[in-house]
């Protein structure tokens, strides 16, 4: 999502936002994240998986299964991949050329979780920008040099 947005002192911003695949490594998670990488995640989805041919192979015949009981098991198996898809980090970016006046160019990084807050997010720092001519720095950008 790219949006671009004029300033209060006329430089022109692009604010940008990119959903990242892969959670960014930080200082905090380095000394929990020892099983890095989606092995564990297919090893439990295949155990799942099993765990649920081996029920409906050996359900007799004479057993009605209702239909209630079929879609309560299903939003189950899809509660955790939705939630995933839901709550990616997403890499945001807003910076400016600067002008040939004194205000220099500028790069502000930082990353959000979740599609609903990355949505919130832009149109706060998009606000911000033509407001003060800066993204605020109590929110999830930081400046790059």
């Amino acid at each position: 999502m790219v949006r671009l947005v004029r300033g209060a002192d006329g430089r022109m911003w692009t604010v940008r936002s990119r959903m990242e695949w892969s959670a960014p490594a930080t200082v905090d998670d380095f000394e929990r994240d020892v099983a890095s990488g989606y092995v564990s995640g297919v090893a439990l989805l295949i155990l799942l998986v099993l765990l649920v041919v081996v029920l409906i192979a050996w359900t007799p015949s004479g057993v009605v299964v209702p239909s209630w009981l079929i879609l309560i098991l299903v939003l189950a198996l899809m509660f955790f991949p939705i939630r995933w898809a839901l709550r990616r980090p997403w890499s945001l970016v807003a910076n400016t050329p600067g002008n040939d006046e004194d205000q220099p160019a500028e790069r502000w990084t930082g990353m959000v979780r979740g599609v609903i807050k990355i949505r919130q997010m832009t149109a706060k720092i998009a606000r911000d920008i033509e407001v003060y001519s800066t993204p605020d720095t109590d929110g999830p950008l930081h400046p790059v040099d």
